[in-house]
């Protein structure tokens, strides 16, 4: 079982995947938001029951899973609905999150939440010890997200507009990650951390 945690964030684009493969590579096991925010809302999951209680069974697909484009329909442009939506995942994803964490094999453990800040931060996931931030040029992440996506310019910005703004994502850092494309920083900037993780995980335990 692991006893340190890590929280890995970043904005869109910009590199969060890359560095969460680099930990992986290292033994270190990765609990991922994303997949979890599927995972809860799989048929007879308490929370896909609190989604329909709240939204109705017009977001069920026939066959009883949730139709995910009808709920985004629901939540499009309505704040009340996106808040009640994420006042029933997030609590349900976070407890998956620090699950996984605390029943992991390694040394020290990563949650990877692509909207820790927006989603309350340190306040929300008091059971991290520290958080890494990946942070990219905003003319990086643009031109990786238009290649990414097959979208435009003006597209790309507005995804990027909908997130927490870097200065955001930096105020709640403890570590950051500069990636702008050099695959060799990445992996150095990767070994430094795990080093230094290992070392603090081990103090922490002694």
């Amino acid at each position: 079982m692991s006893h340190y945690f890590i929280g890995l964030t970043g904005g869109i684009a910009s590199g969060k995947s890359a560095l969460e493969k680099a930990f992986a590579a290292r033994g270190i096991t990765v609990a991922d938001a994303d997949l979890l925010a599927r995972a809860v809302v799989e048929p007879g999951e308490p929370a896909l029951a609190a989604v329909v209680a709240q939204f109705g069974d017009g977001v069920l697909q026939a066959d009883g899973r949730l139709d995910r484009t009808a709920l985004r329909v629901r939540v499009f442009n309505d704040d009340d609905a996106r808040r009640a939506l994420e006042a029933i995942l997030h609590p349900a994803i976070r407890t998956r999150l620090q699950a996984i964490c605390v029943a992991a094999p390694s040394p020290y453990a990563i949650a990877m939440v692509p909207l820790l800040t927006e989603g309350g931060g340190r306040s929300a996931y008091p059971w991290l010890h520290r958080i890494l931030v990946v942070d990219a040029p905003a003319e990086v992440q643009r031109a990786r997200l238009m290649q990414r996506d097959g979208i435009d310019a003006a597209l790309a910005e507005r995804m990027m507009a909908a997130q927490a703004t870097r200065a955001e994502r930096l105020a709640i850092a403890d570590d950051i990650v500069v990636n702008d494309g050099d695959l060799d920083r990445l992996v150095r900037a990767a070994d430094a951390l795990h080093a230094r993780y290992l070392a603090l995980a081990a103090a922490t335990a002694a």
